[in-house]
C-alpha cells in the first residue's frame, strides 16, 4: 500500500521582531569553521557541504575540520586549534552535550562565535543551537510512523548512535513518551543498541538485536549511519519483508531498500539546509547582525528570514517521511 508523503507542522515564527538586517550588512572575509561529530558520516559531509556553500554565498571563508570518530572527547582539540586560529565562529554538532562546553566557553571569552546545529551542548557552551526539527515532534513522529507499519502491537528496539549523542538522547526521550500513550500499550521496547556511528559497529549490532530478540517487529535507527546499516543487513536477511524497519535516513542510501522492499518508510530533513542556515547563523553573530536573544531576526539566503526562540534555538524546520511514493523526487 502507497503511504501518503506527512509534513509535520512547522514552527510559527515569533511575532513582534525586529525586521532582519539585509544581507548585505555581513560582514565580508570571516572564517567559520565547522566541526561535524566525525568528518566521515555521510550526513555530516553533506550538511558541512550545505554551510560550506552558505559561506561562500555570504562572502565568508569556510572550512570543515574534524575527527575521524565519534567519540566523546574526540572533538576538543579541533576545538583549541580553531580557538588559536582565532576563527570568526566555530559551528559544531556535538558528540557530547557536556563535555565540550568548557573549551566552547573558552572560545567564546576569546570572541569566537559557537554556534550548535545538528545536535546540542549544554546552552552554555554555545550562543545558538540550529535545530533540525523540534526534537518532541521528530522522537513522537518516529514511533507514530513504526506503530502503523506495524499495526501498534509487537516488540521494538531502537539502534542509536552514541550513548551521549543529545539529539539521539532527546529523541529517545520522546520516543518513550509516545510508547507511554494508551494506543501503544501492545508495543515494547525491548532494546536500545548503540551503533557509535560507525557502519561496521551498527551492522553488528543491528544483527545483534535480531538474534537476541527473534520476535521483534520493528526497530527505529535516528541515525543515518544506522539505519543505512542495518538495512544493509535486513536486505539479506530472512526477515526482509517481515520485520520493519524506519528511522532517519538520506533519500540516496535509502532509495535501493525502500525499492527492494527491506524498508517501507523513513524520515528526514535536507541536512545541506541545516547546514546553509547555521553558517548563516554564525555569520550573523560573528557580523554583529544579532546577539543570539529571543526575538533576534536574520536574513538566511534561500531559506528567508529567520527568528531566535527560547534558549537560543533556531529551527530549520520539518522532515518528510520518504517512501516508494516520492523518494526518487529527492537527491540528497
Amino acid at each position: 500500500m502507497q503511504r501518503r508523503s506527512l509534513l509535520l507542522a512547522a514552527p510559527a515564527l515569533v511575532l513582534g521582531a525586529a525586521l532582519p538586517a539585509d544581507a548585505a550588512s555581513f560582514k565580508k572575509g570571516q572564517t567559520i569553521a565547522f566541526l561535524p561529530k566525525q568528518i566521515n558520516n555521510p550526513y555530516e559531509v553533506i550538511a558541512d557541504n550545505g554551510g560550506l556553500a552558505a559561506c561562500k554565498e555570504i562572502g565568508d571563508i569556510g572550512k570543515a575540520v574534524g575527527p575521524s570518530d565519534a567519540g566523546a572527547s574526540s572533538q576538543v582539540s579541533y576545538i583549541n586549534t580553531l580557538v588559536a586560529q582565532r576563527v570568526a565562529a566555530i559551528v559544531i554538532a556535538a558528540n557530547d552535550p557536556n563535555a565540550l562546553v568548557p573549551y566552547l566557553k573558552r572560545a567564546m571569552s576569546q570572541g569566537i562565535k559557537v554556534v550548535t546545529f545538528d545536535s546540542d551542548t549544554a546552552p552554555a557552551g554555545r550562543q545558538l543551537f540550529i535545530n533540525q526539527a523540534v526534537s518532541e515532534a521528530i522522537g513522537r513522529s518516529e514511533v507514530q510512523l513504526l506503530g502503523k507499519l506495524i499495526g501498534y502491537q509487537g516488540e521494538i528496539a531502537i539502534l542509536s548512535a552514541t550513548p551521549n549523542a543529545t539529539n539521539q538522547n532527546t529523541w529517545i526521550k520522546w520516543m518513550k513518551a509516545e510508547l507511554a500513550l494508551p494506543k501503544y500499550a501492545r508495543m515494547k521496547l525491548v532494546k536500545i543498541a548503540y551503533g557509535n556511528d560507525d557502519d561496521q559497529k551498527s551492522f553488528i549490532e543491528m544483527q545483534g538485536l535480531v538474534q537476541a530478540y527473534p520476535h521483534l517487529r520493528g526497530i527505529i535507527s535516528p541515525t543515518t549511519v544506522g539505519i543505512s546499516a542495518a538495512a544493509r543487513y535486513l536486505s539479506t536477511s530472512p526477515l526482509k519483508g517481515k520485520l520493519e524497519l524506519t528511522g532517519l535516513g538520506l533519500p540516496n542510501q535509502m532509495r535501493p531498500y525502500v525499492k527492494d522492499g527491506t524498508v517501507t518508510a523513513f524520515e528526514l530533513w535536507s541536512p545541506a539546509d541545516l547546514g546553509y542556515l547555521a553558517a548563516y547563523a554564525a555569520a550573523a553573530l560573528a557580523s554583529g547582525i544579532i546577539t543570539g536573544k529571543e526575538g533576534d531576526t536574520f536574513p538566511a539566503g534561500k531559506l528567508g528570514s529567520r527568528t531566535v526562540g527560547k534558549m537560543g534555538e533556531v529551527v530549520l524546520g520539518p522532515p518528510t517521511v520518504f517512501d516508494k511514493a516520492n523518494i526518487d523526487k529527492f537527491n540528497f
